[in-house]
């Protein structure tokens, strides 16, 4: 029973670690491409969403049944990357919380 619980809670901590590795690693290339955005002006930047929009659409286009698994994660990797970097460089927006909203419109109804 213990061997079970031992190996359960050493799953966790592997899955957890590998998780918050993930997301630091995320937050990097976010940041690399901001960076990047910051440098470019803004021919280049209209440029650049014009190549990717390219690009995905040659990988939309293409067909992926002939591909293995290896060469799928590395699509999906790429679109990753793409939809990263044209956050980065439209200037990513804002995004509010359900629960952000939420606590904006009781603060609106108690000042009606």
């Amino acid at each position: 029973m213990k061997k079970k619980i031992y190996l359960i809670a050493l799953t966790l901590m592997l899955f957890v670690t590998a998780s918050n590795t993930r997301a630091a690693n995320l937050a990097d290339d976010k940041k690399a491409y901001m960076e990047m955005a910051a440098n470019m002006t803004k021919e280049q930047k209209q440029a650049r969403i014009d190549e990717i929009k390219l690009r995905v659409q040659e990988i939309k286009e293409m067909d992926k049944s002939h591909l293995d698994k290896a060469e799928k994660k590395e699509l999906k990797s790429e679109l990753k990357n793409l939809k990263h970097e044209a956050q980065a460089i439209s200037g990513g927006g804002v995004y509010l919380s359900i629960g952000a909203i939420l606590i904006v419109i009781l603060i609106i109804l108690l000042i009606l």
